[in-house]
């Protein structure tokens, strides 16, 4: 990979990050603004939202750390990418099923958080996302009402896209891609349907 895709996959990443740090960030300064008013309903309103929205920005962040960074040493709980997926998607419409004894190497549970961000931006109106391993690989589904995967994301799947096609939306893809290599794995070209979704990524 060369240094110009990098750049571009960093400034996206970046991109991506403020996008979800944006909200509970902005919510915890509107909730200290708040803590200014009289009324004793409006504080403890405040500070509810300020909890709320810090503990959402702090669970953001650790996630994509772990998906995007590397790997944590010795010491880092053998579950961390479930226990951090779950915290996730828990402040949303949306829940993961990543069950318990689904403990497997820090990489691979690294590749299954990004394909769980993926999933995830596929249920515009919440679901649920499931993790499974499959053999070597990794089966991770999206359920809900509607299952809507972006272009960019399905076409990333497939195929590294150039340079200049790289978007945020399809950045997820591509990383799932470069991971999955790295393992040794292959993604099977999703088929999604109107209320589910699956990926499959199976020994290369």
């Amino acid at each position: 990979m060369g240094a110009s895709l990098d750049n571009r996959v960093s400034a996206l990443l970046i991109a991506r990050l403020c996008h979800e740090l944006a909200g509970p960030v902005s919510a915890v300064v509107n909730g200290v603004e708040l803590m200014s008013e009289d009324d004793p309903d409006f504080v403890a309103d405040a500070v509810r939202l300020v909890g709320t929205s810090a503990r959402t920005a702090s669970q953001r962040l650790q996630f994509f750390r772990f998906a995007y960074g590397p790997l944590p040493g010795e010491g880092a709980s053998p579950q961390i990418g479930r226990e951090l997926a779950q915290k996730y998607l828990e402040t949303g419409n949306t829940r993961c099923d990543w069950p318990a004894d689904e403990t497997r190497p820090l990489a691979w549970q690294r590749l299954a958080c990004v394909l769980v961000a993926l999933a995830a931006e596929a249920l515009p109106r919440g679901g649920t996302v499931s993790v499974r391993s499959h053999g070597a690989g990794m089966v991770v589904e999206a359920d809900g009402d509607t299952v809507r995967l972006a272009p960019e994301a399905r076409k990333g799947l497939s195929a590294d896209p150039a340079i200049e096609d790289l978007t945020a939306r399809g950045v997820h893809a591509h990383l799932c891609r470069r991971f999955a290599a790295d393992l040794n794995l292959r993604i099977v070209p999703p088929r999604p349907e109107p209320r589910h979704l699956r990926i499959e990524l199976s020994a290369a």
